[in-house]
């Protein structure tokens, strides 16, 4: 099976997106699967949806020699018109959705517009795949609840959208793993458990996450805040480059909080340096909204309840006061109040994190979800072979 691949920049590109696109990109080349990688520059929005109108982008994209072509939804501004160059190509376009720029904190007026984008988008795709049960949920409602007035130019904009999930579309649900790492043994996880919940010291809390604003640092720190700082210490593992001003504006923050020897902002690490984080710390807050959150799991992998928002696909493996908590991350006296509850209590931490390692031990492995997609993606150049097409 030749294998597609759109994405912007590099596969390397650290992001939990980035890393479902090279472990699926890895599983299939290791089955024998031929897979192209399509990069686009990374450039501004606006820049993007220009890429629409470029004629080298649409030869590109007409020209691909492949059985099916996968994009990953965030090159959705690039894409949203470009792909009709592809309404009568022999292959089937896959969409990975990890999560909906929409779904996002923006202005309403912004909102409305990455709406119309997004549904055009989603609409020009005969496939999803799904990180989560909550984005597979999101895009069907984006599709099925928008009106005529909010896609303009459309003379059926209802039909458009009922096709996108009709039976000429067809989905999976292929949930991301986090065996990626160095995990411990069920056995040494239980003695990291017992370790944390007997040491003396402040409780050690972790932020994984490149700091840009989705993420959520900003809201944290205001919450620790509130905190006696002698109980606490925060380390912050992220590029601090990707938004300078967004980090500029964290440390401003930390400082005028007085929690500059509270908090320590690691940037970038290596996958070996986070395990040594994961191990040691006692909890995790990563108070964003996430598709899915590869994060949450990583944590859990080393026995670690988390704070995870309550937007989001977090619900799928959180449980509220079991393994983790889940709070709306601009709440930040509830977030506070979850902090301090925390804090107050470690052997209740070890316990949650004990029924946390329980939710990594019955999750799928990144080869049980590669063969998953592979599977679906064969399912639909069949299809395609057999003569089903693509509604315009």
């Amino acid at each position: 099976m030749r294998v597609g691949l759109v994405i912007y920049g590099s596969l390397d590109t650290l992001s939990g997106g980035y890393l479902y696109d090279r472990k699926l990109v890895a599983y299939l080349r290791g089955q024998g699967e031929s897979v192209e990688i399509v990069s686009l520059p990374w450039r501004s929005y606006p820049r993007h949806l220009l890429d629409n109108f470029s004629p080298a982008w649409r030869r590109r994209l007409a020209g691909l020699d492949v059985d099916v072509l996968v994009q990953d939804e965030l090159n959705h501004p690039s894409l949203a018109l470009a792909n009709r160059v592809l309404k009568n190509a022999p292959f089937p376009v896959v969409s990975i959705v990890h999560h909906l720029r929409a779904s996002e904190e923006h202005p309403a007026w912004l909102l409305l517009f990455y709406r119309w984008v997004e549904r055009r988008y989603l609409a020009s795709v005969d496939g999803f795949v799904f990180n989560s049960r909550t984005t597979q949920k999101t895009v069907e409602t984006l599709l099925q609840t928008e009106t005529a007035d909010t896609w303009p130019q459309n003379k059926n904009p209802l039909r458009s959208a009922q096709s996108a999930l009709s039976a000429f579309h067809s989905s999976v649900v292929a949930y991301p793993a986090a065996d990626h790492l160095d995990v411990p043994a069920a056995e040494a996880v239980e003695r990291l458990i017992d370790e944390r919940s007997t040491r003396s010291g402040p409780v050690e809390l972790l932020f994984v996450g490149n700091l840009i604003p989705r993420k959520g640092l900003h809201h944290l720190l205001a919450a620790l805040a509130r905190l006696p700082k002698r109980n606490w210490h925060l380390h912050a593992v992220g590029r601090a480059d990707v938004d300078l001003g967004y980090t500029a504006r964290v440390r401003a923050q930390s400082e005028r909080l007085g929690l500059s020897y509270s908090v320590t902002l690691h940037g970038r690490v290596s996958d070996a340096a986070l395990t040594k984080y994961l191990a040691r710390c006692h909890l995790l807050a990563v108070p964003s909204y996430e598709g899915f959150g590869i994060v949450y799991l990583e944590a859990m992998a080393f026995g670690l309840p988390v704070i995870a928002s309550n937007a989001g696909a977090a619900h799928e493996i959180v449980e509220p006061g079991v393994n983790g908590f889940l709070v709306q991350p601009t709440d930040t006296a509830g977030l506070a109040e979850t902090l301090t509850r925390c804090l107050a209590d470690r052997s209740a931490l070890a316990a949650m994190g004990e029924a946390a390692r329980q939710v990594y031990d019955s999750h799928p492995t990144w080869a049980e979800t590669g063969e998953r997609i592979r599977g679906f993606l064969q399912e639909q150049v069949e299809r395609s072979r057999g003569g089903v097409k693509r509604e315009t």
